[in-house]
Parts: structure tokens; C-alpha cells; sequence
């Protein structure tokens, strides 16, 4: 039987990978992943970048759903969504459909 490719699921998959493949975001994200949750002026510090661009990358990240972030007071915390990279390959899996 022959298999078709699932072209929304496809593009689901390529706009989860381009967030990830740029190598501010996989810094963002090896920080966060050693250093636990971090508000956005911990990460700028940390990786030497103006806020924002930190705030750029962050944002992308979290509109992805590879992030999630919670509000205290007046700052905003991110953490590594615990199913993101999971969800991104079970993405590519069911990019081929039957």
C-alpha cells in the first residue's frame, strides 16, 4: 500500500526544528536544561546577550510550545516544556500517514 506524506503535519515538524536549529536557541535551551527554570535577565546575563534578543529567541521558543513560562510578580520564568523534544519526534513520526 502505498504511503502519502501528511503535508500540514510536515510543516508542523519543520517550524519545531527551525526553532530549535538556531544556535542561540540550543544555548538557550542548554542552560535552561542544566540551570533549571530562568527569568529572562538570568539568561541574558548568563549568556552574554542583550536582553532583547534573549527575549527574541525566548519568544520563539515559546510559541514553538518548547518552552513554557510562568509570571511572578513582575518577572516572567522559562523552563523546557518536559514533552517538547518527545512531541517534536512523535511529530516526525506521524508525518507519514497510510
Amino acid at each position: 500500500m502505498k504511503k502519502t506524506i501528511n503535508i500540514e503535519r510536515l510543516e508542523e515538524v519543520a517550524s519545531k526544528l527551525r526553532a530549535i536549529a538556531h544556535p542561540m536557541r540550543i544555548a538557550i535551551m542548554e542552560l535552561l536544561e542544566t540551570e533549571g527554570e530562568l527569568n529572562v535577565t538570568e539568561l541574558y546575563e548568563s549568556l552574554n546577550i542583550e536582553q532583547a534578543t534573549a527575549s527574541h529567541h525566548l519568544n520563539i521558543l515559546k510559541t514553538r510550545n518548547v518552552l513554557s513560562s510562568r509570571r511572578s510578580g513582575k518577572r516572567t520564568f522559562y523552563s523546557i516544556r518536559p514533552d517538547s523534544i518527545i512531541r517534536i519526534a512523535d511529530c516526525i513520526s506521524r508525518c507519514e500517514t497510510k
